[in-house]
């Protein structure tokens, strides 16, 4: 499950309306200063794809990037200042994330997850 906050459907709308895409791609991939990071990007659907509707849209997540997002919140922030600004997933699976939050490592068996 991918929980949706109000902010970031509101703005998940404006997105999606700005690049004419169909949905919001979520996935994980190797890669940032803790291993594994998250990637958006405006895009379609994939037939094996888990689907998360919301008032703004759709979300998008591949069932390998699944098993890393099962039980997060996606949220939109906007603060002062440019790093305060942007959508953000609050992984409960995440070991730590670093500073820009877009980077974490994963919370396996192994280290406690």
């Amino acid at each position: 499950m991918l929980e949706i906050t109000q902010n970031a459907s509101n703005r998940l709308s404006e997105v999606i309306a700005e690049r004419k895409g169909e949905g919001l791609r979520l996935f994980v991939e190797k890669g940032g200063c803790a291993g594994l990071q998250y990637v958006l990007s405006v895009d379609s659907r994939r037939s094996n794809d888990h689907v998360f509707p919301c008032a703004g849209g759709q979300v998008f997540i591949d069932p390998e990037s699944f098993l890393y997002l099962d039980g997060s919140t996606l949220e939109y922030e906007e603060g002062n200042g440019l790093n305060d600004i942007g959508f953000r997933i609050q992984n409960p699976k995440a070991n730590r994330s670093c500073g820009c939050g877009t980077s974490f490592e994963y919370n396996t068996p192994a280290n406690g997850g």
